[in-house]
């Protein structure tokens, strides 16, 4: 297929990369044109100036970007990729936002007779370097279905949750018991620290029972050791989070957990962690001021 992929960070760059090897004639767009040229040296295809040039002739695009306003800019902008594509088309947006922004760009769409899904993402990184990415997409059951074999192309499970907004609210979710995790196995390590027990061979233990997770699985040992330097930025999770507190109060959920580790992550931020991984809440712990 003639698809288009705007914006390559860590996530992007490989997802269009996907695209490419299997085999789809791929456009990709990125705000920094450097890094858009390393794709193409990369994976082949073609880089555009704007959104809407790689958006123009291609039957899917697809975008990932940093947050609500840069969704409206690249998808809706004077140069947007909507401006580019031609009716009958769809626009896919991998962008974690908010559920408000999805449903404004999905009328836009709409009105120019093009179909949009939104369509963030779990798995971070190595998840999208694997093609193992988990999609929760919200939209329309038909425009799913055109989309749903592409999306595939980097991803273990692609799953329509609702109409327009439903994927990103499930993203939210997806962060507010991330969020809670992480702040649990913090404080599990720095109590195992503290008694006396030697950590390693504690993860190792409760791993096998109804202890374990993702999070204690591939981050549990970094912890240990105090590194933090990769993976899921704390300045990302602190945007992600104030998506699931804003919606929290339009919708009446009470989310006392995730409040508090929101703060907690801003602690992290003022210690200067803003790029640390988001399992740098056993800092505080360990090292408290």
């Amino acid at each position: 297929m003639k698809l288009a992929f705007l914006g390559l960070g860590v996530m992007g760059f490989p997802m269009a990369g996907h695209l490419a090897r299997a085999g789809h004639d791929v456009t990709v767009y990125n705000r920094n044109a450097a890094k858009a040229q390393q794709w193409v040296a990369t994976h082949g295809g073609r880089s555009a100036a704007t959104p809407s040039a790689a958006a123009k002739d291609a039957q899917i695009v697809m975008m990932c970007v940093g947050n609500d306003n840069d969704v409206r800019a690249v998808a809706n902008g004077a140069d947007g990729a909507l401006a580019g594509m031609s009716a009958g088309s769809t626009l896919v947006d991998h962008t974690t936002a908010s559920a408000e922004v999805a449903r404004e760009i999905f009328d836009a769409a709409k009105s120019r007779g093009i179909a949009f899904l939104d369509a963030p993402v779990s798995g971070g990184q190595a998840g999208a370097e694997n093609g193992k990415l988990t999609i929760m997409v919200g939209g329309d059951q038909a425009t799913f279905a055109g989309a749903q074999e592409v999306l595939a192309t980097y991803a273990r499970a692609v799953t329509l949750m609702g109409g327009a907004g439903a994927g990103q609210l499930t993203k939210m979710v997806n962060q507010i018991c991330i969020a809670g995790l992480v702040q649990a196995l913090s404080e599990g390590i720095h109590f195992a620290m503290k008694a006396g027990l030697d950590p390693l061979l504690v993860l190792e233990v409760i791993s096998k029972g109804a202890a374990q997770s993702w999070q204690m699985e591939n981050r549990g040992k970094t912890m240990v050791a105090d590194k933090f330097d990769f993976g899921f930025a704390v300045d990302w999770m602190r945007k992600d989070l104030s998506i699931c507190l804003d919606e929290a109060r339009h919708n009446g959920a009470v989310l006392p957990v995730t409040a508090v580790v929101d703060q907690f992550y801003a602690e992290v931020q003022a210690r200067g962690g803003g790029r640390w991984d988001t399992s740098s809440l056993v800092r505080l712990l360990n090292t408290p001021k």
